[in-house]
């Protein structure tokens, strides 16, 4: 099974602040912009819009309370995510190990190349 990957959905969890707006929502359930610019080092203002890429990117739902608006993660969306994310890790997976394989064999071949003491001072005494 191929998952294609949405550059957009990466980009939007992709940044460090709104990996941590994700965290406290997942662990809260729910959270408005002012809430969780109370638990994080950035504004209100700052949590907006970082809010509205990851609406955008479809990570999160907003329904309107009062003069705020309440966000939750979309499930759905989320999970998606999480599958990009694994395929992304198996196929890094198969290329680490085919690092990993081509670095040894070139290390065998560094050492069964490498002429030992013994033979290089018989060298010099060949005619």
């Amino acid at each position: 099974m191929t998952t294609d990957i949405d550059d957009d959905l990466w980009s939007a969890i992709g940044e460090p602040t709104r990996r941590r707006m994700l965290d406290l929502l997942l662990a809260d359930g729910s959270a408005t912009a002012t809430s969780l610019s109370e638990r994080l080092p950035v504004t209100r203002q700052a949590v907006a819009k970082h809010l509205g890429v990851l609406d955008r990117a479809g990570i999160v739902r907003s329904v309107a309370e009062g003069r705020e608006r309440r966000f939750r993660i979309d499930d759905r969306q989320f999970a998606r995510a999480v599958d990009q994310l694994t395929t992304v890790g198996h196929a890094w997976d198969g290329r680490l190990r085919r690092i990993a394989r081509i670095a040894e064999q070139v290390e065998r071949e560094k050492h069964t190349d490498t002429p030992t003491d013994h033979e290089q001072t018989n060298e010099g005494d060949i005619p």
